[in-house]
């Protein structure tokens, strides 16, 4: 089903997403995506794909993470952020079997060390998403541990019911609070 949907969404959102690399090639220049190392199913690490929301050498200026009002993220980025488009490019994970539309948003590897190790087992079991429970239920606004119970949750309980009801909270949500 993952497949069939993003195949539909890429077809649907296809004017979304030219519009969106033009702003940001306009805005920054090239390069419009952004490839960073995640951890996925069962632990593999694969590249995942974003529209670059950020400053050409955001990673050397600062953290992994963003906080509000991050001095890297450019206009446009803080639009396409807002509204989630920058997440959009994902659905090539998706296609690749990287990613499923829905699951615990997947880590970078540094992250690990934030887990106990049953902990990082449990959320690595399952295929991690462009949307999951966490953002579903806070968007960027949850606490590490909030996060971390979400993930656990959603690998605990997976299912097409929990699926569809991740995103339809996910579509209330956008661009509404928290999305930083």
């Amino acid at each position: 089903m993952d497949i069939v949907l993003s195949l539909a969404a890429l077809l649907v959102l296809a004017p979304v997403l030219l519009g969106a690399a033009v702003a940001i090639a306009l805005e920054t220049g090239f390069p419009v995506l952004f490839r960073q190392t995640r951890v996925g199913l069962n632990g593999r690490e694969f590249s995942m794909y974003k529209f670059r929301s950020m400053v050409k050498n955001a990673s050397q200026v600062g953290p992994y993470f963003t906080t509000d009002n991050d001095p890297r993220i450019t206009r446009v980025g803080r639009f396409i952020r807002r509204t989630s488009i920058d997440e959009l490019p994902q659905i090539l994970n998706v296609l690749k079997g990287d990613m499923s539309l829905v699951g615990p948003r997947p880590d970078v590897p540094v992250q690990r060390s934030l887990y106990a190790e049953a902990d990082w087992v449990r959320r690595c079991s399952v295929r991690p998403g462009i949307t999951g429970l966490a953002q579903a239920l806070y968007r960027s606004d949850s606490t590490g541990v909030q996060r971390l119970e979400a993930d656990l949750r959603y690998a605990r309980e997976a299912s097409l019911w929990l699926d569809l009801k991740i995103c339809w909270w996910t579509l209330r949500r956008l661009g509404g609070q928290g999305a930083n």
